[in-house]
């Protein structure tokens, strides 16, 4: 049974008797999804039979062929394993996911629809134009979260260290495990079906120059392999290697985490049944649970986490009061995306994105704090910095990658520092800085 704080009643209707569906978004798998799982459970109580509806839209804000071959192959092997368990899996790819849902639910006599959670605005209005559809009775699942964002908190919190008491309250009650996927007993009314994956991506209409990675398998499996690795080879050492970019002592699961491919819930259970409490685990957990739970609230109760509107107000503040401050230095939106600056640590990490979709956790905050820096105000250096990051990283279009921007350029979940010219209060970072952390000269041949 999924528990029911992980359940949001959005609209109940008379109309019970029809199909049921999980419109799949954000949570794209079939092992350990409460929403998928909840989708069963609801179809067996009632009696009736239930499929996965993907909306797929042609295009994406920043979105490109890098980001939609890493979903769309996920979503292969979604597409296998649910038809090994007689449930259909549908992908209607429309500009309107709202319309292509739509006529779903008229065409097949859909009475019941479940969606996964997700904060951003984009994905809060598709939650609301489902609403305002007659006839159907509308449930929102929290699948991502281990503690779900509006039962942990109910406003947006000030950091980690007021969120953080929150969660552990709940933590060792939220953090069971999951009921396996039955087979579907009950025949949908057209069966199952072949989805054509060709005329998917042929039918895109994105920047095809941003090519897909290699070095980096999509899908759960993968995933779960990806995991199993890091828990073997990596945890043990990671509170004291994480920061350094030339250890890549990283987990890699962000991407499998932004496209769902993978649960935080059991990456959590994995690691604290094989590894007993240490500061490697307490490191990892806490930026897998706290702080990544914290971007959830972040974007979901500030509508303004993209601009800096969304700062605190002393920040808001600051950026006022140094806005006319000289810049040593201004670079083109061109020039920085083409790692065209007089930092060679700096063009390394740019590089780093564009090259493998990634970036060392360490290097995204020296990276966005030298955007500040070198763009003429806050405004662009915020555009500027998810311009980028949305267009080249797999994690892109993320909670993580907005609260990271914000903590970073506009003081978000931090302290206000000591001033200085062009940041105020903000956090600073510099070059030497980094040299005093690991081997910066190591870095930057690396990437090259």
């Amino acid at each position: 049974m999924v528990d029911k704080r992980r359940i949001f009643v959005h609209k109940a209707a008379a109309k019970v008797d029809g199909c049921i569906i999980y419109r799949m978004s954000r949570d794209q798998r079939t092992a350990d999804n409460w929403a998928l799982i909840y989708a069963q459970q609801i179809a067996k109580e009632q009696d009736l039979p239930f499929a996965v509806v993907f909306t797929l839209t042609p295009t994406y804000p920043l979105a490109n062929i890098r980001h939609y071959d890493f979903m769309l192959k996920g979503l292969m092997e979604v597409e296998h394993t649910l038809n090994e368990l007689n449930i259909p899996f549908y992908i209607l790819l429309d500009a309107s996911p709202s319309n292509a849902l739509q006529n779903f639910i008229q065409e097949n006599n859909v009475s019941i629809v479940i969606s996964d959670f997700d904060p951003l605005k984009i994905k809060q209005q598709w939650i609301k134009e489902i609403n305002e559809m007659d006839g159907i009775t509308h449930f929102e699942v929290d699948a991502h979260n281990i503690v779900p964002c509006k039962v942990a908190s109910q406003k947006v919190e000030f950091g980690a260290y007021t969120l953080r008491p929150k969660i552990k309250k709940m933590l060792d009650e939220m953090l069971t495990d999951f009921p396996k996927l039955e087979k579907q007993d009950k025949c949908w009314p057209n069966g199952l079906h072949p989805i054509a994956w060709d005329k998917i991506y042929q039918q895109l209409s994105v920047d095809r120059l941003v090519t897909p990675i290699g070095w980096l398998t999509p899908g759960e499996s993968a995933a779960t392999r990806l995991l199993s690795d890091f828990i073997n080879s990596k945890l043990i050492g990671y509170n004291e290697k994480r920061n350094n970019p030339t250890l890549k002592w990283q987990s890699n699961l962000s991407p499998y985490l932004h496209f769902g491919q993978i649960s935080a819930q059991r990456i959590a259970l994995e690691v604290i049944k094989r590894h007993v409490s240490s500061p490697d685990t307490e490191a990892f957990l806490e930026e897998l649970i706290v702080r990544r739970e914290l971007s959830d609230n972040f974007c979901f109760y500030n509508p303004s986490y993209d601009t800096p509107a969304g700062f605190p107000e002393w920040a808001q503040k600051d950026a006022e009061l140094h806005r006319l401050d000289e810049r040593e230095y201004l670079y083109t939106r061109n020039q920085l995306e083409n790692y065209q600056t007089h930092d060679p640590l700096w063009n390394a990490a740019q590089k780093e994105m564009v090259v493998l979709g990634k970036m060392h956790g360490y290097m995204r905050m020296y990276w966005a704090k030298k955007l500040l820096e070198w763009t003429p105000s806050t405004e662009e250096a915020m555009q500027t910095a998810i311009y980028l990051n949305d267009k080249y990283s797999l994690d892109g279009r993320d909670p993580n990658g907005y609260a990271g921007i914000a903590w970073s350029i506009g003081g978000v979940h931090d302290r206000a520092w000591f001033p200085r010219p062009i940041f105020g209060k903000i956090r600073y970072m510099n070059y030497n800085g980094c040299k005093s952390k690991f081997d910066v000269n190591a870095y930057i041949h690396a990437i090259k």
